[in-house]
């Protein structure tokens, strides 16, 4: 039998929605919009990057918000449970320079990101590690003889979940959820890790 590893993602899984947060602390309500709502990754970032930089806001001010929050509710639990009998990576479309507080917070898991372009505290750009690398990276798992159980919560994960040998919605909207029925819809931790651990060798 292959042995198994776990992708899930972050925002939304197991850490609140950073530019949510971001949102609330600043007033900006557009900065509210995120992969659920808006499945084009390139898009939804042009038009965060617009508005920072429109209202001036730089990527200290954001690692500030993102200093103040912590793992959802029995996220780390989870994460500790998880990793005593499979390993973990974390695919997650957030950015270097955002995730360190948290995944330091979650026992350092691994995580694959993107990164930003930054000059002088302003954000300028981003730089995806790969295109569609979520799906990429579960691909290229399968193909070092992993079996691939994967979990995510939004548009951008479902090529993951597609691609995985076995795919969950976590925490997603209903929206998703009717738009993707053929991914079964979890809402706890415990119901997760024990559809997880079923499928592991």
């Amino acid at each position: 039998m292959k042995q198994s590893i776990v992708t899930l993602d972050m925002e939304g899984v197991l850490t609140p929605e950073i530019w949510i947060a971001v949102a609330e602390r600043t007033g900006i309500e557009a900065l509210r919009r995120t992969t659920r709502d808006e499945p084009d990754y390139d898009t939804l970032m042009r038009y965060r990057l617009e508005i920072l930089d429109t209202h001036g806001i730089t990527l200290s001010k954001i690692q500030e918000v993102i200093g103040t929050l912590a793992p959802l509710a029995g996220a780390v639990d989870f994460i500790t449970a998880l990793r005593r009998r499979v390993q973990l990576i974390i695919l997650s479309d957030t950015f270097e320079q955002f995730a360190e507080p948290l995944v330091r917070q979650m026992g350092w898991p691994t995580l694959f990101c993107h990164r930003l372009e930054v000059n002088d505290d302003r954000i300028t750009g981003y730089r995806l590690r790969m295109a569609d690398q979520k799906r990429c990276s579960v691909a290229a798992l399968k193909s070092i003889g992993y079996r691939v159980i994967a979990a995510g919560d939004s548009f951008n994960d479902t090529t993951m979940l597609a691609e995985a040998d076995h795919g969950f919605l976590f925490h997603a909207p209903e929206s998703i959820e009717k738009q993707f029925p053929q991914f079964p819809a979890l809402h706890d931790y415990d119901a997760l890790l024990a559809a997880i651990l079923e499928k592991v060798d």
